[in-house]
């Protein structure tokens, strides 16, 4: 057979066959990844095109642990390295997408290391460290904060910096340190009731990614940033946040529908796209956002006010911490799997 008979040019529409599709892939022959990953706090799944990666700790709102950014950024970069994959979507197990920090280890268990992927005793992620250097009657190392809040921001950001486009579901809940997580995705798909939004700026909280105005614009991100106020779903596809909102009981299928679009495309075209838009995103000081924010974030916990929210929710509980910081703004029942 001549080269022109064997060329690609020669089937329709050849430009469409995945990486591992066509007969002369580089990757014949070869064992593809594994399709799945066991992992702590989430799942992975590959089927067809797309990388499902599922937050699964819904008996905890999906709250985020030490493994959370860990874990994630594996998978991304196990999604980013199989040719199979052409699109990234992660969502949540349960009533919501995630909701936030475990504060618990924070706010009333003095950091209770509980199991790990592994041991970060005697580093500066050693829990009984934090706790120290929570202590309000102690001096506070505004840099170790750092190296553990910094590390958690690199982690959710494997979304914004990986090659292929990353899709974030939401439903229920994204809140707090959830919308790190979020904001991080190249595109937000929301159904119409999901709340999402950062409380913790009222107290004990700045959103350390620091993306909120660079999905917003200034004026926005300040409306919801000074009041701690939340949005909807359908409000967050008004505002520009979400790219589409729909009803709870079609999320899946538009869903499905955008995944299908994106993934038809050829990966090159797909990641030449999102490196050429992210270079705009990324010359706003996406970094400098970030670094600022982290270091405000921990400030903002070791502040008089900060010092003590953290010791009443050590006395009477987070949950009534959070109730009598919200109340006064009339959200406290919306505010349930916030952390």
């Amino acid at each position: 057979m001549s080269d022109f008979e064997n060329h690609s040019g020669t089937r329709p529409a050849a430009w469409y066959e995945g990486l591992t599709e066509a007969p002369d892939s580089p990757w014949a022959d070869r064992t593809p990844p594994p399709a799945e990953i066991s992992y702590r706090t989430l799942t992975y799944e590959v089927t067809g095109r797309i990388a499902r990666i599922t937050f699964n700790r819904p008996e905890h709102g999906n709250a985020i642990t030490a493994d959370t950014p860990i874990e994630l950024a594996h998978a991304v970069e196990r999604a980013d390295l199989d040719p199979r994959v052409h699109v990234m979507v992660v969502s949540g197990r349960g009533k919501g997408f995630c909701g936030g920090y475990d504060l618990s280890i924070f706010a009333e268990s003095s950091f209770d290391p509980g199991e790990g992927a592994s041991s970060p005793t005697g580093t500066v992620l050693d829990p009984v460290v934090q706790a120290r250097n929570h202590n309000p009657w102690g001096t506070w190392d505004p840099m170790v904060d750092y190296a553990m809040m910094s590390r958690f921001n690199r982690g959710f950001s494997s979304l914004l910096h990986a090659n292929k486009p990353t899709v974030a579901k939401l439903h229920g809940f994204a809140v707090a340190g959830g919308t790190d997580i979020a904001l991080y995705a190249d595109q937000i798909i929301c159904a119409d009731d999901t709340k999402i939004g950062y409380p913790p700026t009222r107290v004990w909280g700045i959103p350390a990614a620091g993306m909120w105005a660079h999905r917003l614009g200034d004026q926005r991100a300040k409306r919801l940033l000074f009041t701690g106020d939340c949005l909807s779903g359908k409000q967050a596809e008004e505002w520009g946040l979400a790219v589409e909102s729909t009803p709870a009981d079609e999320l899946d299928e538009r869903t499905e529908a955008l995944l299908e679009r994106i993934a038809r495309m050829p990966i090159n075209q797909l990641v030449m796209a999102k490196l050429a838009l992210n270079s705009a995103l990324l010359a706003q000081g996406v970094a400098n956002s970030g670094m600022i924010s982290t270091v405000f974030d921990g400030i903002s916990r070791h502040t008089r006010e900060g010092y003590a929210f953290q010791l009443r929710s050590a006395t009477a509980g987070f949950r009534e911490a959070v109730r009598e910081r919200d109340e006064p703004y009339g959200d406290w029942k919306r505010a349930q799997f916030e952390k």
